[in-house]
């Protein structure tokens, strides 16, 4: 497939001009309207048999477009324009809110083949994941294993502790008798270590090591990460996403999410909170913890008290009373490694956008304190240029339920020395009605550039938008920034293989006509160096209806990252793959913490 693309100097030369040109013709552009029902569930649809906008509609040919609206000029003909990030610097404090714009995110179907055949991927092949074999190694025969992150220091660097790396992962027993998809009310944290330097094949297929990782056990006593609830009534109580820092000596601390869920005896993850009347709690904790290894492995101490953070203030950041199925998680924290008189920490973390989902929950939450405003979409958060023939009507895309989807990507700084007081600070991102999940939001530092990589989902695209599972990626020239999406506009830093041009499926449910790829890995993590470990989700089964189920460490992946574009380097491991949960240390830390005779059971 061939993409015309313009060089972003020029493009911005040339708005300019278009400017002067509309202001002195004085004319307006007019909008086409989105037609959809929206989806109840404030999700995408599971089925989409092509992609919402056609580049070949004969009632609006690409020639005529360039030529339309009062000087308006397409950066490519048939296609909105993408909005124009700066990338400037705010103050950490202000109230600028960067938007990931449906303009933004239309441009992932421009850059899609619409031509790609059944069982294949439409993405350019310079963003999109090798595909992994269906013939991988488990990482652990008695659990399952998905989001994983790493002990590091206040830099994002991975430290070795006396001689050992470590992992920590959300787990789930693979013999308790629920399902692969049942495991998000089940999961605890667990952790991995193995010998540092541990070097594993990156070819061999099933036959390939499991990356070496010895299965240490869970990381906090029984029944800790729920003693912070009021309501002891909970029908299940879980730990999900977060990060670890390694502090002074074998001090840990560790930054999670505690949720709780009070559904009725057949709830599940996606119950309703219905069943009992209670929505689902989740809120971010710290707990501190003591790190010990000697030559045998590596333990824990500690992790007893938990300390609440944060919960969604209904201001900046959605609360269960606005939204009883609010996303909240995910808590990463950092300083700022391109200011070094900033001595601050930080904390990155998934939220929603502080509406009210339905106007029958306004006089609870304004009994609550919280904003009232019911959530609708808005001429920011479409972000077309005036004048775009392309360009969709604010009120169609919410009236199709656009307005259902509320991501962003919050931020919280610390307000003592313990890390155990934090106070909000605006969002450094929306994604309002485009998206409702910004996963696992992290910043890394390259090159004095603030890139923000976060992951996403195929589903939680909200109606007329659709791109891959996967990293999705923003630079700037700050904290705070008015972030562009890398990659010509796209946001896709690293997406798994996926034709947008057929049904998604699901991964319990492969589409025939899918690529057998589209959910083989998820919940990436972009490691020092530009390393990218993630878990295989489900791979194949497109024409059997047996996918082949992960819960393993999938191999790692690199990424070339430079200025706005990050690339696939396939001259990486074997066809682009590494080896199997490679993840290393750059950097080791021996403070002698095996000092302790015995570990504690």
């Amino acid at each position: 497939m061939t993409t015309t693309v313009t060089h972003p100097l020029f493009r911005a030369r040339r708005r300019r001009l278009a400017a002067a040109l509309a202001f002195a013709l004085a004319l307006g552009g007019a909008s086409t309207a989105l037609a959809a029902e929206p989806d109840p569930a404030g999700q995408a649809p599971d089925a989409v048999a092509a992609p919402a906008i056609d580049p070949a509609d004969p009632a609006d040919p690409p020639d005529d477009q360039a030529a339309d609206a009062a000087g308006f000029q397409a950066d490519n003909p048939g296609w909105p324009n993408a909005t124009d990030h700066t990338q400037q610097a705010y103050p950490v404090d202000s109230d600028f809110t960067s938007t990931w714009t449906r303009a933004d995110a239309r441009q992932i179907q421009r850059v899609s083949d619409p031509n790609a055949p059944s069982g294949s991927s439409s993405l350019p092949e310079q963003y999109t994941m090798p595909e992994i074999s269906e013939g991988f190694p488990t990482t652990n025969d008695d659990v399952w294993v998905w989001d994983t992150w790493t002990l590091t220091d206040d830099a994002a660097n991975q430290l070795s502790y006396n001689g050992w790396e470590i992992a920590f992962s959300l787990v789930a027993d693979r013999h308790a008798g629920y399902t692969f998809d049942d495991r998000h009310t089940h999961a605890r944290l667990g952790y991995f270590y193995r010998k540092a330097g541990t070097d594993e094949s990156s070819e061999g297929g099933a036959s390939a090591s499991n990356g070496g990782w010895i299965y240490g056990g869970h990381v906090f006593p029984d029944g800790a990460s729920g003693s912070i609830f009021e309501d002891q009534s909970f029908t299940s109580q879980t730990e999900w996403s977060g990060s670890a820092r390694l502090m002074d000596g074998n001090k840990i601390r560790m930054f999670y999410t505690s949720v709780a869920f009070y559904q009725g005896s057949g709830g599940g993850y996606d119950a309703p909170a219905a069943d009992t009347g209670k929505p689902y709690d989740p809120r971010i904790v710290q707990s501190e913890g003591r790190i010990y290894a000697d030559d045998t492995g590596v333990w824990f101490t500690g992790f007893r008290d938990q300390h609440q953070l944060l919960t969604p203030d209904g201001h900046y950041y959605q609360s269960r009373i606005q939204n009883p199925n609010v996303n909240f998680r995910d808590p990463f924290t950092f300083r700022d490694q391109n200011n070094p008189a900033d001595s601050t920490d930080y904390m990155v973390f998934e939220g929603n956008s502080a509406y009210t989902r339905e106007p029958e929950l306004v006089d609870q939450v304004a009994a609550a304190g919280q904003n009232t405003t019911v959530a609708s979409c808005t001429s920011k958060d479409m972000g077309y240029e005036a004048g775009d023939p392309k360009a969709e009507s604010a009120q169609e895309v919410s009236d199709a339920g656009g307005r259902y989807q509320l991501a962003n990507v919050g931020l919280a700084r610390a307000t003592n020395k313990a890390m155990t007081q934090w106070e909000y600070l605006p969002p450094l991102l929306s994604g309002n009605c485009v998206n409702d999940q910004t996963e696992r939001p992290q910043i890394y530092f390259k090159d004095g550039k603030y890139y923000l990589f976060t992951i996403s989902h195929r589903e939680t695209y909200a109606e007329g938008l659709m791109g891959p599972e996967g990293v999705y990626g923003f630079v700037g020239d700050g904290l705070r920034s008015d972030y562009r999406p890398v990659n010509e506009s796209t946001g896709i830093a690293l997406g798994n293989p996926i034709n947008l041009n057929v049904a998604p499926g699901r991964p319990y449910s492969p589409d025939w006509n899918q690529s057998p790829y589209t959910y083989q890995s998820y919940s990436h993590y972009v490691m020092p160096d530009g390393l990218v470990e993630s878990f295989i989700d489900s791979i194949g089964g497109n024409h059997d209806g047996s996918p082949v189920r992960g819960g393993s460490l999938a191999p790692t992946v690199k990424l070339l990252i430079s200025g706005d574009t990050t690339t696939v380097d396939r001259s990486y491991g074997t066809n682009g793959l590494g080896g199997f949960g490679h993840i290393p240390a750059n950097r080791s830390r021996d403070d002698g913490g095996d000092a302790r005779p015995e570990r504690l059971k």
